[in-house]
């Protein structure tokens, strides 16, 4: 039933103009935020936590909303990546900062690029592979693979290459060594596996994949992210590379390196909130300290 759902939401953006198939599809992103409030909750929660002090209620709603719609369009944007011609891409997205990219390839490392579920994030490595780059992504496994396969078919039918994350580490490695991208997200609630660095003010346990490949390969991090435009093309951005001290203690680095490019996450939401999905329960996981001082309060 998942696979059926995914191959209907591929045909329905097959029927019309991409164009017209991202305006119909936003509809969807509304009926989801007011009518059937699919975790509504949280994000208003979450827009509160993270902007409360700069946004009224009202605001909030509207951002929350917006949201939706954007991640719906996404989901369209990225439905259409298998059809979707490289001068089509290059139309859509417009690259600003590339001079950072050639600037950490051409160190001959490769370079590991951050970005979180922010914007059409899939399109952006797709367009990223339009203008020229060599990108892999690092992708997590679906719980049920034949939606997993159709995704990176998807991917790979954009010119992306796929790293399992069951061979995370050896295929990272060799793909930076060829001096390739490897793009991977790292803005989700990591558990008792992440490190705690603030993320709008609070402790959020987040993946040290990034840093831990960065530092291993002694290759530069690019934060980059999606934006999108009042008449649905994109621009994509490329922040200065995050460069490894490789004389600093390597949990230190690894702890540095992970704050640098959250806090760099955390500045692009500030600036377009609505692009970001709020639905994710990203402060989850306390920090230690934190429940032993709870406990001390009962």
């Amino acid at each position: 039933m998942e696979l059926a759902g995914v191959r209907l939401l591929i045909s329905l953006a097959a029927i019309f103009p991409l164009r017209i198939s991202v305006k119909l599809v936003g509809l969807l992103g509304i009926l989801a935020f007011d009518l059937f409030r699919i975790r509504r909750k949280v994000t208003l929660e979450n827009l509160e936590k993270a902007l409360g002090h700069q946004l009224e209620e009202e605001e909030r709603v509207r951002v929350g909303r917006r949201s939706y719609v954007n991640f719906a369009k996404s989901l369209v944007e990225f439905a259409s990546l298998g059809r979707l011609k490289t001068e089509e891409l290059r139309k859509m997205v417009q690259l600003s900062g590339i001079e950072h990219l050639d600037e950490g390839l051409s160190r001959g490392a490769g370079i590991v690029a951050v970005t979180g579920h922010f914007g059409s994030w899939e399109l952006l490595g797709a367009a990223t592979v339009a203008y020229g780059y060599p990108a892999d992504f690092l992708v997590g496994e679906q719980t049920n693979r034949l939606v997993d396969n159709l995704m990176n078919e998807l991917r790979r039918a954009a010119g992306i290459g796929i790293i399992s994350r069951g061979i995370s580490a050896r295929g990272v490695f060799n793909s930076l060594k060829k001096n390739r991208i490897v793009a991977l997200l790292s803005d989700q609630d990591a558990r008792r596996m992440g490190v705690f660095v603030d993320f709008f003010g609070t402790p959020a346990s987040t993946f040290q994949g990034a840093a831990q490949f960065a530092v291993r390969m002694k290759c530069p991090i690019v934060f980059c992210y999606i934006v999108r435009q009042e008449d649905d093309t994109h621009c994509a951005v490329f922040l200065p590379p995050i460069g490894v001290h490789p004389d600093t203690d390597r949990e230190r680095e690894i702890l540095r390196l992970t704050a640098a490019h959250t806090k760099a996450l955390e500045d692009c939401v500030t600036r377009h909130p609505d692009n970001y999905f709020w639905a994710h329960r990203r402060w989850k996981t306390k920090p230690p300290h934190s429940e032993s001082a709870a406990d001390d309060c009962v």
